[in-house]
């Protein structure tokens, strides 16, 4: 995708299940990427939130996070980021980590591949650092993750 991209962010919703499993498997496909029913499972939870992003009638990305405990100071966890590979280097995942992390009030926590720069880098410039590795956490591939934390703001 070449020039600027008219993109509309709102949330995600049951109806988009199954687009969200289908990116999963496109960007995810060696590492246990989510189905359709994770994802129902997930937009039914009460303390999680989710953002979509549209080009026209198309979801091209959506990004999760969840508020962990229930008294203050709250933690939370983003679940999962993903950008059709068409749409990358657009500032989707950017624009949608933002307004995931606009409305939370304690420490965000995520896990990364160790390989994968582009994110990372996205990471480290909206503040989170690396914390620790978790050895095999992708159990399908056998890859291990950073975990990163980004304080309250």
């Amino acid at each position: 995708m070449n020039g600027p991209v008219d993109v509309v962010f709102d949330g995600l919703t049951r109806r988009d299940a199954a687009r969200c499993a289908e990116l999963e498997s496109l960007l995810f496909s060696g590492d246990d990427p989510w189905p359709e029913a994770a994802f129902v499972r997930e937009l039914a939870a009460r303390h999680n939130r989710y953002v979509a992003a549209r080009v026209g009638d198309t979801l091209v990305g959506y990004a999760g996070i969840s508020r962990l405990g229930r008294v203050r100071p709250f933690e939370y966890e983003i679940h999962t980021v993903g950008v059709d590979p068409a749409y990358q280097g657009h500032g989707i995942g950017r624009a949608m980590m933002t307004r995931l992390l606009d409305d939370v009030d304690g420490a965000v926590f995520l896990e990364v591949r160790t390989d994968n720069e582009p994110a990372m880098a996205l990471y480290r410039s909206l503040g989170f650092v690396t914390v620790g590795v978790r050895k095999r956490y992708y159990r399908a591939s056998g890859a291990d993750a950073f975990t990163m934390r980004r304080e309250p703001a």
